[in-house]
């Protein structure tokens, strides 16, 4: 039996864009409910081992909310996923400067990227169910990027409750795009995630400097509380003395699977002991970025009047490499027109 999708209001942004709430429900207790504003995955319900469904994402019961502080809840992240040096690049030889919004650095997209941007819905039919599709068309010179960007995200969830996202886009002229979904999850609504297991399919990770922009190296995580091949405590090594660590607050870096390009592959599996909830994150990019929730600090009062505290949730975010615009030996993150660019990421939940 195919998954189902009903749409309820929201709630009305300050610019007067009406907000939908759009449910995607499987068979099997599978819930994905996603919000038009930023294209939010407000919540994603999957079983425990005992068969009882729970909400496995940080976020806000209200609109409001999300409108006042969102530190990239559940959202889709664009014109350029992570960070760009110094807020500028140059491509073709043009100069273009960014908005700066983290230090002297152009993060997630600017000050107002597609986290902020109220999405065009359609549902359509799809070869195994219906499709959730959100539509963003960003103008050229949108935050400083060059083009005019059109761009979906079609969204689908599965029997077992598998939710797919594909993220595509062209362009009018050339320039640059890293699209990803920017989920923190918690598997037991614990007040952290330092106990969840960790395996991260990756034989090496991208150091960073002060800024938190790449070297350019491609560091072995063999030897370092980087390595996450076996599955280890998210907690185990995150305070250890290590130059890495100090930078990011904790984990904050680009891991790289190594599949070839364009091939789906697992990133990295999580695993909650006590409910036995696991969820296999599964992507077409060349990176992912573990995110460890250190920035968070208890500002945001989530679902049922519950904190966000410090490491209350994790982040894996499927991407090109940061700063790839001004690193010429990092995988080409450049679109140009006739071509499409295209991203697929799977959540793929389960127990043991």
């Amino acid at each position: 039996m195919p998954a189902t999708i009903a749409s309820t209001p929201f709630g009305t942004t300050p610019a007067g864009d009406a907000i939908s709430l759009f449910t995607l429900r499987g068979p099997r207790g599978h819930e994905a409910h996603l919000c038009t504003h930023g294209g939010i995955l407000v919540r994603y319900l999957a079983p425990d081992r005992a068969g009882r469904p729970g909400d496995i994402v940080l976020g806000y019961d209200h609109l409001a909310d999300y409108l006042r502080y969102n530190p990239f809840f559940g959202c889709l992240v664009g014109r350029y996923a992570n960070r760009i040096a110094g807020a500028a690049f140059t491509l073709d030889g043009r100069p273009h400067r960014l908005a700066t919004n983290d230090g002297p650095n152009c993060l997630h997209g600017g000050r107002r990227g597609f986290d902020q941007a109220a999405w065009h819905p359609e549902v359509l039919a799809g070869p195994a169910g219906p499709v959730l599709r959100l539509t963003h068309l960003s103008p050229d010179g949108d935050e400083g990027f060059p083009s005019a960007l059109r761009v979906t995200a079609d969204h689908e969830l599965a029997d077992d409750g598998t939710l797919r996202f594909t993220l595509t886009a062209t362009t009018d002229a050339p320039t640059v795009v890293n699209l990803t979904q920017h989920t923190y999850f918690n598997l037991g609504n614990t007040a952290d995630i330092l106990g969840h297991e960790l395996q991260l399919d990756a034989e090496r990770f991208l150091p960073v400097d002060a800024n938190l922009i790449p070297t350019g190296e491609r560091r072995p995580v063999a030897g370092t509380p980087f390595d996450f091949r076996r599955p280890t405590p998210v907690g185990a090594r995150i305070a250890a003395d290590d130059e890495q660590l100090r930078r990011g607050r904790g984990y904050d870096h680009t891991y790289i699977p190594g599949q070839p390009a364009d091939t789906l592959a697992r990133h990295g599996r999580v695993r909650d002991p006590a409910s036995g909830r696991t969820l296999e994150v599964w992507s077409t990019a060349p990176g992912v970025q573990f995110y460890s929730g250190n920035f968070l600090d208890g500002r945001a009062t989530g679902k049922g009047g519950r904190p966000h505290g410090h490491r209350a949730g994790l982040c894996l975010e499927p991407q090109a490499f940061p700063d790839s615009p001004n690193q010429p030996a990092f995988p080409s993150c450049v679109l140009r027109p006739g071509g499409t660019y295209r991203h697929v990421i799977e959540y793929r939940p389960g127990v043991d």
